[in-house]
């Protein structure tokens, strides 16, 4: 018959309890949850600080091209007499980015529009992406496989473009328009080149609302929400060869990341609007409140035109976010002001 072997008194136990058991999951628990947020933070400041990069990038592929061909490039140019599908100012400085490759895909004496050039409008460019976007991923249509961006041009406070007359806003990046650093009269440092915006983002179009010159912007979102009206879809900002503001701009109608609420089929949706695509009538003018956004929390990346990249809080005051957003407002802007 075995017998158990007992242990030798006052040897010390080598199990735990399971009270010293629960207590010490529940200490690493507490652990995991302080760190969880300091992890969290890390992995975005490195995100940002890539974001930051991508914009420095742009901003000296801009200087760059301007260097070659003594004026910043057109965000996009269209024919008056017809309605277009023009390349976007992120295809023109692709040589500057290292991206020569790419650029040579388009042969600009035949291919005038973007929609003939399938490979380009799939191929993504990593410059042109944030890496805290969570839509980074093509969109795939039954005609056309399209790439996003998260980088948008400075159209301007509210006005963008009127084909019939080929008036144009106050932004540095209009259609039709090359200008020269002198045209810039409120200073680079003081006009905003470029600013973040989400891919995918929700969007109204062609509501043709307003349809006449000399609309002033809204005053607030409470003024602007009346006049939307047109086409839904969840769109906006997923096609960087196309030069339309929707897709590669952004105007300082409202400021950074304040929400512009439509209710869609019972569900609240934070929107942009653009009255008439540009590019998509001959009679019709393009008014647009498209908002620059960003997955940073707090703020949005900007390049500035002399090629400097700040970090514009969602606090912005309208009347200075609008002051930045002219080439020659002759506003008068504080440093410390944003």
């Amino acid at each position: 018959m075995l017998r158990r072997r007992l242990p030798a008194p006052g040897r010390p136990r080598t199990a735990f309890t399971l009270i010293e058991l629960l207590v010490v999951i529940a200490i690493i628990a507490v652990l995991i949850a302080l760190l969880l947020p300091a992890v969290q933070a890390a992995r975005e400041a490195a995100r940002r600080a890539q974001c930051v990069n991508n914009m420095k990038q742009i901003g000296l592929a801009l200087h760059n091209y301007m260097s070659t061909n003594d004026t910043f490039p057109p965000v996009t140019v269209l024919p008056r007499n017809r309605t277009f599908q023009p390349w976007s100012g992120l295809v023109r400085i692709l040589p500057h980015l290292e991206q020569g490759n790419l650029y040579n895909a388009v042969n600009w004496n035949a291919e005038f529009e973007f929609t003939v050039n399938a490979t380009l409008a799939a191929t993504r460019v990593a410059a042109y992406m944030c890496p805290s976007e969570i839509n980074d991923r093509p969109r795939i249509t039954p005609t056309l496989t399209y790439y996003p961006c998260n980088y948008g041009f400075n159209h301007g406070t509210w006005f963008v473009y009127d084909p019939a007359s080929d008036q144009a806003g106050d932004g540095p990046f209009i259609p039709n328009r090359a200008f020269t650093p002198a045209a810039m009269t409120d200073g680079l440092s003081n006009t905003v080149a470029m600013s973040e915006v989400k891919a995918y983002q929700p969007n109204y179009w062609d509501g043709k609302n307003p349809g006449t010159l000399g609309v002033a912007p809204p005053v607030n979102v409470g003024a602007l929400t009346p006049l939307i009206t047109g086409t839904y879809d969840s769109n906006g900002h997923t096609e960087w060869v196309e030069g339309d503001v929707h897709e590669v701009g952004f105007t300082t109608t409202i400021t950074p990341n304040y929400p512009v609420q439509m209710t869609v089929n019972g569900q609240p949706y934070d929107v942009d609007y653009t009255s008439m695509r540009d590019g998509e009538s001959i009679t019709l003018p393009t008014y647009a409140a498209v908002t620059s956004r960003s997955f940073h929390p707090g703020a949005v990346n900007t390049l500035m035109l002399d090629g400097s990249v700040r970090n514009v809080k969602n606090s912005i005051s309208s009347q200075v976010w609008r002051s930045l957003g002219t080439r020659a407002g002759g506003e008068t802007i504080s440093a410390d002001s944003y």
